[in-house]
């Protein structure tokens, strides 16, 4: 067994063949979604002169994500994931290569730009969905949390990375460049994709959509881990609205302006980076349930001692303990999400648990919002957090299932590459 770390363990980028080729195609799939999300905004801006458009778009491609994330886990369930994942990512190029000719037409069309940004977002997603479910084939269960936290780091680096590297090659020169590196780096991430092996889910009980993705409801509510894991990860994905409280709280409280405004909304993802660098312990925790009960409580008690400090650099820090917690929090729910899910569910299940992680940052913005009208800045950052607290332990409560929930104990493998995706596909294969 592979020595114990704080440090997240990258040996299975050596060990596991698939796994490397997924993580290659994933990295350069993120820069480039990274210089789409500089790319778009902007053109559409400079197209319309109206931030309103700019809303729209983004709303319009959020609701493609939405419904491609819940057809997409239906879909993930019935046929071959590895033609889906070949299939969505192909499709989403052809998107991109459209943006890039509309960019460099005399007259580019807004059109093109609201119905290509539902395009990617619709396929993106199908991708996505595919490409979860069959993690717990390509990595083995036990590899989950371990995956997932490499997995973690590049996404942190590269949402970091490219935005900047999207910003500087438009000033340089034009914004069809984006688009079209998007299209070259999709077609680049097919040819590791190719690699992976055929992954045929177990056979579903119907085969029409809205009943199998109402299946996948029904098994979520019946299954009392993987609801709990849901219920309080929503919660925790709802507290990091408070970052819509930032602006008037730096002004009313820290008589800061936009250079404190700035590290305020750098801290977060700071310490969510560090959540990713420093989560080697988390593959190894036997009690998985318990320790992000105890992670998302941490979470919301930071939050709500946040409310009662005026210290800039305190507040840095706290900031920073929040994001290492959520980081810590979604890594863990992922590892059980995938652990108490069947072969036979994990598209549905993965696509309502990205639903709920994707909506729950939108209502969670609107919700502090709506506090901040009528509460403090501080007061609104605080009952934020405790409300949590209190909601969190009323779940706990009432779901023993999560508290007792145990890893399998497993031997890692390392005497030979892919040796546990071998015993995966066994498993698979046996439905």
């Amino acid at each position: 067994m592979s020595k114990k770390s704080i440090f997240v363990d990258f040996s299975i980028l050596k060990s596991n063949r698939h796994f490397r080729n997924v993580f290659i195609a994933r990295t350069i799939s993120l820069l480039g979604l990274g210089m789409l999300s500089v790319a778009i905004p902007l053109q559409t801006y400079e197209l319309t002169r109206d931030s309103f458009h700019v809303g729209l778009v983004m709303a319009i491609e959020g609701i493609g994500l939405f419904v491609g994330l819940l057809w997409g886990g239906v879909l993930a369930d019935q046929y071959d994931r590895k033609k889906l994942i070949l299939f969505a990512r192909a499709t989403c190029g052809i998107g991109f290569l459209g943006l890039a000719l509309n960019a460099w037409l005399p007259e580019p069309q807004l059109w093109v730009l609201y119905a290509l940004a539902a395009w990617d977002g619709f396929f993106g997603a199908l991708g996505v969905t595919a490409l979860l479910a069959a993690m717990p084939f390509l990595v083995g269960r036990e590899h989950l949390v371990q995956a997932r936290a490499v997995s973690m780091v590049s996404m942190r680096l590269a949402t970091v990375i490219s935005p900047a590297l999207g910003g500087a090659i438009i000033a340089a020169s034009h914004v069809g460049w984006n688009y079209l590196l998007a299209a070259l780096g999709t077609g680049l991430t097919l040819i590791p994709l190719l690699g992976l092996p055929r992954m045929q889910p177990p056979p579903m009980a119907s085969h029409n959509p809205l009943r199998a993705l109402a299946d996948g409801f029904v098994f979520i509510w019946r299954s009392p881990v993987v609801l709990a894991v849901v219920l309080l990860g929503t919660l925790v994905t709802l507290t990091t609205g408070v970052r819509v409280l930032f602006p008037a709280w730096v002004e009313t409280v820290f008589a800061g302006g936009a250079f404190e405004l700035g590290l305020f909304y750098a801290a977060v993802p700071v310490g969510a980076t560090l959540g990713a660098l420093v989560s080697g312990w988390a593959s190894h925790v036997q009690r998985p349930g318990v320790v992000m009960a105890l992670t998302a409580l941490g979470a919301f008690a930071v939050l709500a001692v946040l409310g009662l400090n005026a210290n800039l650099p305190v507040a840095l820090v706290l900031l920073a303990v929040f994001g290492y917690l959520v980081s810590i929090t979604g890594l863990l729910q992922y590892g059980l999400v995938q652990e108490a899910t069947p072969d036979q569910y994990l598209g549905r299940v993965n696509a309502i648990w990205m639903v709920q992680d994707a909506s729950g940052d939108s209502l969670g913005s609107v919700g502090a919002g709506a506090l901040g009208k009528f509460l403090s800045t501080s007061l609104s950052i605080i009952a934020l957090g405790a409300v949590s607290f209190v909601l969190a332990l009323l779940l706990c409560g009432m779901f023993g299932r999560l508290r007792s929930f145990r890893k399998e104990a497993q031997e890692v493998s390392s005497s030979g590459e892919d040796s546990d995706a071998a015993g995966n596909r066994k498993e698979f294969a046996s439905g």
